[in-house]
């Protein structure tokens, strides 16, 4: 079966993280991508050197992609960027608000030219002016909703440990595109689809902020715990291995007494009979649970949770990821023609084989022939 979105033809001014992983969707599932970037490169090929030699941000959302330098202030490279726009699909962008209607290549503008044309624009903060001039990193955004002020542990804020409001808005704005086709199969129009970091990272938020404005205010951080179940959190054994469990419902929590931590008296405590009591007493909680398991190896503890059937984790390290029995990998080639493993994307398909899209591309890499085959 042919991918689902073979001869789709997206043109791309991306840089960083959230761009270039919505375009690296559209790309695993078939669509042509090309990249338009500075002389100097995306900027997030500098990052880091680990995927032998490549930046592993860029290694990880740029296959199979091809690369073209312009500078469309200058009137050639204007005329084949207009080229290229009038035969895409999909035109996708995050460079500062305004900057590409400044140079005529707004996406309103872009619409009326190409009425079957979608476009989607990814930003910071949204296109107020009032924000317009603020950078929009990752950490920043992090910091800017709210996240960080709820993550890590009490005494410590917290950043989340990847780009997770990067990686947010990207796969937000790949979702945008795939309904603006749904939409242009049905009436034949094309349609302007935009995200920034900053709303998806405050839809995220949605829980600690009707806590902060209808209830009795945002969640403290609590590090290895969940702000408003308990248990929910991290227990340690006596090998000093770290084991999360997680407890729904009244039902299961009355089994992890009795299946689990054998002490039957520990469900009927008047402190801990219901999850709002248990939550309110969780110092305590915590120190009885602590003191069964701290009796318990953490093999033992985990059979006995797999046996009774409560939800658990380990607290694995990234390296007990690297060998983790539910990884799936598969084959990446860098920009230096070097073979390396990537986790696979996260959609399967049941009659599609999905393979790699093809190696990371060098800086430019395909100007020549873009150019060859768009303006001749």
């Amino acid at each position: 079966m042919d991918l689902p979105l073979d001869g789709l033809l997206v043109v791309t001014i991306e840089q960083a993280v959230a761009a270039p992983l919505c375009t690296a969707r559209l790309a695993d599932a078939g669509a042509r991508i090309i990249k338009i970037e500075r002389p100097e490169g995306d900027f997030a090929r500098n990052y880091d050197t680990a995927a032998k030699g490549d930046s592993s941000y860029f290694c990880w959302i740029n296959q199979g992609k091809e690369s073209i330098c312009l500078n469309f202030k200058e009137a050639e490279d204007k005329q084949l960027l207009s080229a290229l726009i009038a035969k895409a699909d999909v035109f996708v962008q995050n460079l500062a608000p305004g900057a590409l209607e400044r140079a005529g290549f707004g996406s309103a503008e872009l619409r009326e030219k190409h009425p079957g044309l979608i476009t989607c624009d990814i930003s910071g903060y949204g296109e107020s002016e009032a924000l317009s001039a603020m950078k929009a990193y990752d950490l920043l955004v992090q910091a800017e909703s709210g996240l960080v002020s709820i993550s890590g542990g009490a005494n410590e804020l917290g950043r989340i440990g990847v780009s997770v409001c990067d990686i947010g808005a990207g796969v937000t704005a790949h979702a945008g595109i795939l309904e603006a086709l749904i939409k242009r199969g049905v009436t034949g129009k094309g349609s302007g689809v935009a995200t920034s970091l900053f709303e998806v990272a405050s839809e995220w938020m949605s829980v600690p902020l009707l806590h902060q404005d209808y209830g009795a205010g945002a969640p403290e951080r609590v590090g290895l715990n969940h702000p408003s179940i308990a248990p929910y959190g991290a227990y340690t054994t006596n090998d000093q291995a770290l084991t999360l469990i997680s407890i729904q419902n009244e039902r299961e929590w009355v089994k992890l007494c009795s299946d689990v931590f054998r002490d039957e008296s520990l469900a009927t405590d008047p402190r801990f009979t219901t999850n709002n009591l248990r939550v309110e007493n969780r110092p305590a909680l915590d120190e009885r649970i602590s003191a069964i398991t701290g009796k318990l190896d953490a093999d033992t503890f985990r059979a006995r949770l797999a046996e009774t059937g409560i939800a658990y984790g380990a607290i694995n390290s990234v390296e007990e990821l690297s060998t983790h029995k539910a990884l799936r990998r598969r084959e990446a080639t860098n920009s230096q023609g070097l073979t390396l493993t990537l986790p696979a994307p996260p959609v399967r398909w049941s009659d599609t084989r999905r393979m790699s899209p093809g190696p990371v591309p060098g800086i430019g890499e395909h100007t020549g022939a873009i150019r060859n085959e768009f303006l001749g």
